[in-house]
C-alpha cells in the first residue's frame, strides 16, 4: 500500500511538473495595440544643418502620414525615438553618439528635441549608431508592428568598429528595417555603401539634396486651422508637478512649427485634432482622466490646474465634462478643413511645374513606411 501511495505521488508530481513547465514555454501573447516604431538617427557633423532643418519641416507631415495608417480598423500607436552620431561634442568613447530620446509617444517632447538639435564636426560610424538604437531601444516583439530605422548621413557607411553588415542581419532577426537616406547623389550614395545597407535588411535607400528649400504650398485653409488649433490649446488643463510645464511646451513647440512656416504649424495642428494620436495623459487633464489614470475628485490643490482651484467635486466634473466636448467639437472643425486643405494640395501640385517632385527627408521617410506598412498588414 505505501509503494502504491509512493508510485501515486510521483506521478502527480511530475504531472504538475510537466503542466508548470507547459504555462512557462507558452508564447507571449501579441500586443493588443498595434504600433508603428521609428528611430531616427541624424548625423550632425558641420554639413548637415540643412539635413536638420529638413527633419523640423517635415516631422509633422511624418506623423501625419502615419496616423492615417489602420490595423484592422484601429489607428496604431506611434513611437519616434532620436539618434543623433558624428558629432565631435559627444564622447569618443561613445563612438560620437547620443541617444536624445527613447521610443516616445510625447510628440511635443520630440519636437522640442528635434529642434534642439546643433551640428559640429566629427567622426560618422553608422554600424555603431544602427547598433546602439538596436540595443537599447525597447523595440516591440509582435512581427505585425512596424519597426523602422532611418538614417541619415553624407560620409561612407561602412567606416568606424562596428561592420554594418553583422548590424543589419541583427536587425533582420527582429524584424526591424533598415532605411538609409543619403544627402548627395543617388551614385555616390551605392559607392558609399548607403544602399548596400539598406539592401541588406530588406530596407529602402533614397538619396536626396539635403540644402535644398522645402517647398511649402499656402491654402486657404491654414489661418482657420491656426485659429482653431489656439481654442483647442485653451482645452489643455496641465495637473501635478509638470502640468504648467508641459503645457508651456505645447504652446512653444506650435511657436517652432510656425518658425518653419505657417504650413509646418498647420500640419502640426492637425496632429493634434488626432485625438488617439496626440495624447498626454501624463500632464493633460482630459486625457488623464479618459485613461482613468487619475481621479480628479482626489487630486489635491496643488495638484490642480489654477482654473479648477476652490470648485466643488461636482463643479470640476462639469468642468472637465464642458472642456472635453470643446476639444472634440475644435478636433473636428480641424480634421474636416484638413480635409480640405490636402485637396487643395494636391491640386495645386498638379499645377506646379517649378517645382517637380524631388525626394526630400520627410518624403523619403514618408514613402518607405507606407510601403513597408502595406506588405505587413497596414491599410490606409
Amino acid at each position: 500500500m505505501k509503494k502504491l501511495l509512493l508510485i501515486s505521488t510521483i506521478i502527480l508530481l511530475s504531472i504538475t511538473s510537466n503542466q508548470g513547465q507547459t504555462n512557462i514555454t507558452t508564447t507571449t501573447p501579441p500586443e493588443s495595440k498595434k504600433k508603428v516604431q521609428v528611430a531616427i538617427l541624424f548625423d550632425t557633423s558641420n554639413s548637415m544643418d540643412g539635413l536638420i532643418d529638413q527633419a523640423k519641416s517635415r516631422i509633422w507631415s511624418i506623423v501625419n502620414e502615419i496616423s492615417n495608417l489602420k490595423y484592422n480598423d484601429e489607428i496604431p500607436e506611434i513611437e519616434i525615438g532620436l539618434y543623433h552620431y558624428g558629432n565631435d561634442k559627444l564622447p569618443m568613447t561613445k563612438n560620437y553618439i547620443e541617444q536624445i530620446l527613447p521610443l516616445t509617444s510625447d510628440l511635443d517632447l520630440i519636437s522640442e528635441k528635434l529642434f534642439g538639435l546643433k551640428t559640429n564636426g566629427g567622426s560618422e560610424f553608422c554600424g555603431a549608431v544602427i547598433q546602439e538604437s538596436l540595443n537599447e531601444l525597447n523595440w516591440s516583439n509582435d512581427t505585425n508592428n512596424l519597426k523602422m530605422i532611418y538614417i541619415a548621413g553624407n560620409e561612407s557607411f561602412n567606416q568606424g568598429p562596428v561592420n554594418y553588415k553583422e548590424v543589419c542581419a541583427n536587425a533582420s532577426s527582429k524584424n526591424i528595417f533598415i532605411n538609409t537616406i543619403y544627402c548627395g547623389s543617388y551614385e555616390n550614395g551605392i559607392r558609399e555603401f548607403w544602399k548596400d545597407g539598406a539592401k541588406c535588411s530588406n530596407g529602402d535607400y533614397f538619396n536626396i539634396d539635403s540644402d535644398r528649400a522645402i517647398v511649402h504650398y499656402k491654402t486657404p485653409y491654414d489661418e482657420q486651422i491656426n485659429l482653431y488649433n489656439d481654442s483647442l490649446n485653451n482645452t489643455y488643463y496641465g495637473y501635478g508637478s509638470i502640468g504648467k510645464r508641459k503645457k508651456s511646451l505645447q504652446l512653444l513647440q506650435d511657436s517652432n512649427a510656425e518658425m518653419e512656416s505657417i504650413s509646418v504649424k498647420t500640419e502640426r495642428a492637425i496632429v493634434k485634432s488626432k485625438g488617439k494620436v496626440y495624447k498626454n495623459k501624463n500632464w493633460d487633464l482630459i486625457d488623464a482622466v479618459e485613461e482613468e489614470e487619475i481621479d480628479i475628485t482626489k487630486l489635491t490643490e496643488n495638484e490642480l490646474p489654477d482654473e479648477f482651484k476652490g470648485k466643488s467635486n461636482s463643479e470640476k466634473k462639469s468642468m472637465l465634462e464642458k472642456a472635453k466636448q470643446d476639444r472634440k467639437k475644435y478636433q473636428k472643425i480641424i480634421g474636416d478643413l484638413a480635409v480640405e486643405r490636402e485637396k487643395y494640395i494636391i491640386n495645386e501640385k498638379k499645377k506646379d511645374t517649378e517645382n517637380p517632385k524631388e525626394d526630400d527627408f520627410g518624403s523619403s521617410v514618408n514613402e518607405s513606411i507606407m510601403n513597408k506598412a502595406k506588405k505587413i498588414g497596414f491599410d490606409k
